[in-house]
């Protein structure tokens, strides 16, 4: 899940540039200057963006992928206790 939530954050970040270059052309004669003066505080900009736009996918996929995760363990658990399954049911302390 967090190979996803990396996925698509890279892809989103890739478009918010790709759409950044298009729009910031008139700032192409400046780019030393930016990127001499200002250069670690847009690094810092895309770090935070970064955790930001992954803790939302991650926090999306975990609400959507995840749904009901614990009733269906809860139901396999069940099946397995009772015989039901073709898993062997699990080995207790008191079993020798």
């Amino acid at each position: 899940m967090i190979a996803n939530a990396l996925l698509i954050t890279v892809a989103v970040l890739l478009g918010l540039f790709f759409w950044l270059i298009g729009e910031l052309k008139f700032l192409i004669p400046y780019r030393a200057i930016l990127y001499q003066d200002y250069g670690a505080v847009l690094l810092a900009w895309l770090a935070v963006v970064f955790v930001n736009v992954f803790a939302a996918v991650y926090a999306i996929e975990r609400k959507f992928f995840l749904k009901d995760t614990g009733r269906k363990l809860t139901h396999i658990d069940k099946q397995i206790r009772s015989g039901q399954s073709p898993v062997p049911p699990p080995r207790t302390e008191e079993e020798p």
